[in-house]
């Protein structure tokens, strides 16, 4: 926030313990230069020396389209993505007019 300044507040989406196991997604190997997996394996119980991870890009794409869309559905105005959604599809009929003139032409 403070290096853009352009939102009020920041809300983590992450996966969870609960969602790692739910949809038994397999480890890979974590960085080793990373200064808080010493702490993080200490608090989770895991191998200090060996420092793993999980990436969100394992789960299948439409269940990872639909966590997104879970986690960001409260803060969509209805209203201005209909009006934006309006304005892109009159720009598109715009583009594809100019386009039919050109190849007419």
């Amino acid at each position: 926030m403070a290096r853009t300044d352009c939102w009020e507040r920041v809300e983590r989406v992450l996966l969870t313990d609960g969602q790692v196991r739910e949809y038994q997604l397999p480890p890979a190997e974590g960085k080793r230069d990373d200064p808080r997996w010493p702490g993080f394996a200490r608090r989770y119980g895991f191998d200090i020396d060996r420092p793993v991870q999980w990436e969100v890009e394992a789960l299948e794409p439409a269940e990872l389209k639909r966590l997104v869309m879970e986690a960001v559905d409260g803060y969509i105005d209805r209203e201005i993505l209909a009006e934006v959604m309006a304005e892109e599809e009159q720009q598109r009929a715009q583009l594809a007019a100019i386009l039919g003139q050109q190849q007419d032409g």
